[in-house]
This record gives C-alpha cells, structure tokens and sequence, in this order.
C-alpha cells in the first residue's frame, strides 16, 4: 500500500533527501517550503503522515500544526527542528505533534520513527470490531476514557490531552496494575525504544498527572513503582 506524506521543510536539501529515503517505504511524498501553502496542501489533500519543520517562512511550525489538529481525520505529525530543550519539545507535542527528532538527525533514525507512526496508525485501524468494541470505554473511579471518541473526563470534566498524552493513558489503563518499565511504554506506545529517550515518558507522564490527578504528587491513577518503572492503579 503507498502511502502519501506531506514534507513542509524550507530546506530543499532535507526535504529531497527525505523524499528519497521514503521511496523505500513506498511512499509517495509532496514537498512544500512555506507554512501557509503547507496548511492549504494538507487541507485540500489527504496524507497518511506530515513532516514538520518548526522554522518556517510564511507561518511557523507551531501554529501549523495546532491548525492541522483543529479538525477532519487524525494525521500522524512528526516534527523536525534545530531546536533541541526540553521546553521545545514539550510545546511541539502540547501543540499535537506525535514526535520530535531534533536536527542534526540520522536517516536510519528518521526512518525508524516514521516506520513507528506508521505501526501506530495500522495498529489503530487493524483492530476488530469486537477488540474494539470491548475496550472503547474505560472507567476507574473518577476517570472515564472513551477511547472511540478520543475523550477523557474527570467527574464529568472534560480534560485536553495531546494524542500522545491519550495513548499512553490508555495504555496504562488496559493494563491495570502491571509495572512498566520507561523502555517498555517507549516501544509501546512510542514505536521505539532509542537509549536516551527514556527522558521523554517521564515528560509525558508528569503532564498526564497534572491533569488528571487532584494531587499530582501523590497520584491515584499513574502510579510510581521506584527502581522499576510505572504502574496504573489495580
């Protein structure tokens, strides 16, 4: 199956290599160099993946890709920057991004994560009706989790997660009461599990507590197991 992929990076060297390498994905991929006609491309065209740089004329990064989650189907968005705190990759994934990879980047490493997004996404349409129907609905004490409708609500709060943040809940959630480790939930919920990136579930799991926790530093749902990993509640 070929799969489209939208390239929106100014830098014609990156975005052709890119394009290259995809070849080999079977991958079918459009370039465009300025965020405001990257906005217009994605909306009047349909992609199984966008690629993302964060510096970009005519309209940023991050303002594309809150654009990009306003509505319409779910595309995967993996973003690429010279950007490399923390801070920053926390903004890309708060704004919806699925992933992060800060330049200089390897191919191989790209490619892993590209290959990952696409496992996520398959693994979300492949499931049965019946997988699906049993597991739609999630209910711990206060916490409701309607995985069909991408909602989570605390005594009937509505609470914003980014889509990265909802996986990950829901993953713990199937799975109440076992100890993951930080590798684990990367290749889990990730698609990888890269040395050095374990960084990266602490990040999402301590902006999980602060919103769904009355007290995030005594949680009731996502549970520290010290010297282990994480756990959901029994």
């Amino acid at each position: 199956m070929t799969r489209n992929v939208l390239i929106i990076e100014d830098d014609p060297d990156i975005s052709q290599l890119i394009k290259i390498n995809l070849q080999d994905l079977d991958c079918d991929a459009t370039i465009v160099g300025d965020g405001i006609e990257g906005l217009e491309v994605f909306k009047q065209n349909q992609f199984d993946l966008v690629v993302l740089d964060l510096m970009l004329p005519g309209m940023e990064g991050l303002s594309l890709c809150r654009e990009m989650r306003k509505g319409g189907a779910y595309v995967p968005i993996l973003i690429l920057t010279a950007k490399s705190t923390e801070l920053d990759r926390v903004v890309g994934l708060e704004m919806g991004a699925d992933d992060y990879l800060t330049k200089p980047f390897s191919i191989p490493e790209l490619m892993a994560r590209i290959k990952a997004l696409f496992r996520r996404v398959d693994a979300l349409t492949s499931k049965s009706a019946d997988e699906q129907e049993a597991k739609q609905l999630i209910e711990h004490a206060d916490l409701r989790i309607d995985v069909q409708r991408h909602k989570v609500s605390i005594k009937d709060v509505p609470v914003e997660l980014t889509a990265r943040e909802f996986d990950l809940l829901v993953y713990f959630a199937r799975h109440p009461g076992r100890v993951f480790s930080r590798v684990q939930l990367l290749d889990a919920v990730w698609g990888y599990s890269h040395e050095g990136y374990e960084h990266t579930v602490n990040t999402h799991i301590n902006r999980l507590r602060t919103k769904i926790e009355k007290d995030p530093s005594k949680p009731c749902y996502i549970k520290t197991v010290w010297g282990v990993g994480y756990k959901f509640a029994d």
